[in-house]
């Protein structure tokens, strides 16, 4: 049974690539979009098993598109693939409901292996980016006494720390934007700081992220 995949990526080349790898595999590529707009509309008309979509593009860019899918098109697991590992762009993917994040230099088995595991429900590696980065996002108890946070104003402050704002805070602790807003008051209340930079500074200091 073939696994429906939509590729959504600004640069011809990469798309053209990734024809070329799924070509031989169950894989059938049923759209191709050029920026974050475009991927969601057809996302929408599609209904792909799979969007593989990169993150910095035109228009409305992964994280926005992510945004506008998880209620357009809820159905849809989407597959970030993107050159960059940095752990702001994968908080906010998985705030947002990415199943997956991929690196760019992936190899080719690992990728049509991503996308096979995704479209199945299986879960990220658990080694891979998402998965690493998900779980310093989840952690709830204190590692130190000393820290004068709460459990859950902790997790907002690793939130706060990889660049979530305060909706996408609270779409991934399920949560209101008020309380994340009353929590993060909270936290810069207690540790003295005056924004929401030097809180981030502040929990890499105390080892709450890495």
């Amino acid at each position: 049974m073939s696994i429906k995949v939509l590729i959504a990526d600004d640069h011809e080349v990469v798309r053209s690539g990734l024809l070329s790898v799924f070509e031989d595999s169950e894989i059938e590529v049923v759209a191709q979009a050029s920026d974050g707009e475009e991927a969601v509309a057809k996302t929408i008309a599609q209904r792909p098993d799979v969007l593989l979509m990169d993150i910095r593009m035109p228009e409305a860019d992964g994280i926005q598109a992510l945004a506008r899918l998880r209620s357009d098109a809820p159905e849809t697991k989407v597959v970030v693939l993107s050159t960059y590992d940095n752990p702001t762009y994968v908080a906010r993917a998985v705030a947002l409901g990415a199943k997956d994040y991929a690196l760019k230099g992936a190899s080719e088995g690992d990728l049509i292996a991503t996308i096979r595991r995704v479209a199945k429900g299986g879960d990220a590696e658990p080694k891979g980016l998402l998965s690493t980065v998900k779980a310093t996002m989840s952690v709830r108890k204190n590692t130190r006494d000393d820290i004068p946070l709460t459990n859950r104003e902790s997790q907002v402050l690793r939130h706060i720390a990889l660049g979530l704002s305060n909706r996408e805070i609270g779409v991934s602790l399920t949560i209101s934007i008020e309380t994340v807003k009353e929590h993060v008051q909270n936290i810069l209340r207690k540790i003295d700081a005056t924004d929401r930079t030097q809180a981030a500074i502040w929990a890499v200091r105390m080892g709450l992220v890495d």
